[in-house]
């Protein structure tokens, strides 16, 4: 009986072992995994500020002004004057779709006095 308990302890002992190695070559790999897309999203990161910086520079207002001007005779583009904004209240709103209604129905609750 005593031998069956070593064998039994012994099997559960090596099981233990084998899932613990399984389990820290997992565990490694998630991490490497982990970093590796650390390190993607940091390049992803710079290559989006460059892009950014890049973008800023091309719609520098004075660039585009001399573009306008370069460009006139294909797009007649002007440069924006004050005059050509208008406020807030001159803005023509839709107005909602008006409900008629010519057959109204009388509605009650069920059992309500009627008086």
């Amino acid at each position: 009986m005593r031998s069956l308990i070593y064998v039994v302890t012994a099997m559960a002992v090596i099981g233990l072992a084998f899932w613990a190695y399984r389990e820290n070559y997992e565990t490694q790999a998630a991490l490497s995994e982990s970093e590796h897309l650390s390190r993607e999203i940091g390049r992803a990161h710079e290559r989006l500020a460059v892009l950014k910086a890049e973008w800023a520079y091309l719609n520098r207002p004075e660039r585009l002004r001399d573009l306008t001007e370069i460009n006139f005779d294909r797009l007649g583009l002007l440069p924006f004057r004050p005059e050509q904004f208008g406020q807030v209240d001159q803005i023509a709103y839709p107005q909602p779709d008006r409900v008629d209604v010519s057959d109204p129905v009388d509605i009650t609750s069920a059992g309500a006095d009627q008086g």
